[in-house]
């Protein structure tokens, strides 16, 4: 398989920008994928929020696992790490954004309030990789279409501040992924989940990933929607996958049928999942800390 790459020159501005315009934030807000918590984790932001308040946000969480989102924010609270999963799509999403944000900094508040300062504005910037949410967090937060969204990677390329009626403004940054991953399991999740142009990977590799991790966390859902049964799930991936292909009727073409499976995936036609849980994290097989 060709190793997955992708990092356009706007996100090595983006790394720069969001750098210098730290000192105008009060608190970061780090989004990643629910689907994939710690593989949507760009390692370059750890080195980016310094010693900033810090908000993690699962995104999308209306397209992963409940019960493996729950065990993530009980992994995250476990470390200190404040963490929230959200639908951006919710009527209630400013509030269950501004909430979290206000407890983690109540104290500076407070010193506000102190000195005799009304309610201040909260500065936020906005941090993550291509096509986790965030223009689509960002426009229900301020109830207008102002930040570009589209289901692909690598629509926001300018940075903007937007503001909500309710006090928070926010600095919509580009989608940023880092130089090299040092696990290609993180590539092939990342590009399974719409987070890298598909014209840089191969599908069916990305696909066969993908459909391991369904055979073994979510056969039920596979078989219904590919009329697969108990013995089809013991072939090989590869046969898996030409099984697959024959019966949505693409005779050989299984590159087609990787990306239709893709597909399948990201509009939910597979219901809800996760790629990864907390104990591959624990043993050792999903990390991202590291990056070149």
């Amino acid at each position: 398989m060709a190793t997955i790459q992708w990092y356009p020159g706007h996100m090595a501005k983006a790394i720069r920008e969001i750098q210098e315009k730290l000192h105008l934030v009060d608190i970061i807000f780090e989004l990643v994928d629910a689907r994939l918590p710690e593989s949507s984790r760009n390692p370059k932001v750890k080195e980016i929020i310094q010693q900033k308040p810090h908000l993690l946000i699962l995104t999308k969480s209306d397209l992963a696992d409940p019960l493996v989102t729950k065990q993530w924010l009980d992994y995250y609270q476990s470390q200190g790490q404040q963490a929230i999963a959200v639908d951006s799509r919710v009527r209630t999403i400013e509030r269950d954004i501004q909430k979290p944000a206000q407890t983690i900094l109540a104290q500076q508040l407070k010193n506000q309030s102190d000195r005799g300062l009304q309610q201040q504005t909260i500065r936020a910037v906005c941090v993550g990789i291509p096509n986790v949410g965030k223009s689509t967090l960002l426009n229900h937060l301020v109830n207008k279409k102002i930040a570009k969204t589209a289901d692909r990677p690598g629509v926001t390329k300018n940075q903007q501040w937007l503001k909500s009626k309710n006090g928070l403004a926010l600095l919509d940054t580009p989608g940023i992924l880092w130089p090299k991953f040092e696990d290609q399991a993180v590539g092939k999740k990342l590009a399974f989940t719409g987070a890298i142009k598909e014209s840089l990977f191969a599908s069916d590799d990305v696909a066969l990933f993908g459909l391991e991790v369904f055979r073994t966390y979510y056969a039920k859902t596979l078989k219904e929607r590919y009329k697969l049964n108990d013995q089809d799930l013991q072939l090989s991936t590869p046969d898996l996958l030409l099984k697959i292909t024959k019966f949505l009727g693409m005779g050989d073409d299984y590159d087609r049928a990787s990306n239709r499976i893709m597909l399948d995936a990201r509009k939910g036609k597979l219901g809800r999942f996760t790629l990864e849980r907390v104990e591959d994290l624990e043993n050792g097989k999903t990390t991202n800390s590291k990056c070149n």
